[in-house]
């Protein structure tokens, strides 16, 4: 599989839109989730780690997940996050983990992912029961947030009450949406949202 990310990863942590993004997004999950130095966590689609590198301190372990190698590369390099992060490079999908976590947490990486109910099937997989989800993602777009040639995005993003449907239909309840961040770009305006809800 090509590793769409191998040139993006060089600079990733250089661009200030998403280093804004990130931090907002951490600080809503680390408000909205009540963490813990026992919490297993995975980072899904965790990239170079902008969102561990906030929760790694307050928690346990955390397994960052990702298919670009070049991403995770560069999230193991960070010394913050030495002996709390192990690294799985692999479609969590297609070939799941045996391992159960009390937080998945994921930031602007289920619109890279074909299959939503598939995606928050395997999640509620991988969830011990009360463990809690903390997704953030783009509200339902345009299809201008992207350059235009942009490989690897399957959603424009997504309607909060169809992926509470998808997410009460594996089992997740306490459903909670709030908009974590709003991306500024030229004219137009992306509120992202952080959902977070506990599993059944």
């Amino acid at each position: 599989m090509t590793d769409l990310f191998n040139e993006k990863s060089k600079d990733w942590d250089a661009n200030e839109m998403r280093k804004m993004l990130s931090s907002a997004i951490g600080s809503s999950i680390i408000e909205q989730v009540s963490l813990h130095d026992q919490m297993r966590v995975m980072d899904f689609g965790a990239g170079t780690g902008l969102i561990s590198s906030q929760v790694a301190p307050l928690v346990k372990k955390i397994v960052a997940v990702d298919i670009s190698e070049a991403m995770l590369n560069k999230l193991v390099s960070k010394p913050e996050l030495q002996g709390k992060v192990e690294i799985v490079c692999q479609d969590i999908i297609d070939k799941p983990i045996a391992e159960k976590f009390d937080l998945i947490m994921s930031a602007m990486a289920m619109h890279h992912v074909k299959d939503t109910s598939k995606l928050i099937q395997r999640f509620s997989e991988y969830l011990s029961p009360g463990a809690f989800i903390a997704l953030a993602d783009l509200d339902k777009e345009d299809g201008s947030f992207h350059p235009e040639d942009t490989e690897g995005v399957f959603h424009l993003g997504f309607k909060r009450n169809e992926l509470q449907i998808i997410l009460e239909k594996y089992g997740f309840r306490e459903i909670q949406f709030i908009t974590a961040h709003t991306v500024n770009k030229e004219e137009n305006k992306y509120p992202i949202f952080l959902v977070t809800a506990t599993k059944n």
